[in-house]
């Protein structure tokens, strides 16, 4: 069963990088997330995350954070975690 998680803020395009506002669980490096919207669904490990420019190791509830992703996001797009 997948777990919310939060939403896709922005997406910086030229890095790859998806803004996710972190609303319902905690996030941490090595989870497995899934991104859903628009036309598009794919599942990843979240290897790499930031907060005002620093790695940090997980995510709090009402924390906005940068992931690095393997595909192109949209605004808007749904966060779950894949347990």
């Amino acid at each position: 069963m997948d777990l919310p998680i939060g939403r896709v803020t922005h997406f910086y395009d030229k890095i790859g990088v998806a803004i996710v506002a972190i609303e319902k669980q905690t996030l941490k490096i090595g989870d497995k997330i899934k991104f859903s919207g628009h036309d598009q669904e794919f599942t990843q490990s979240v290897d790499s995350m930031q907060t005002e420019h620093q790695q940090i190791p997980e995510a709090k509830v009402g924390m906005v954070v940068g992931i690095q992703t393997e595909r192109k996001v949209k605004e808007n797009d749904r966060v779950f975690l894949v347990t």
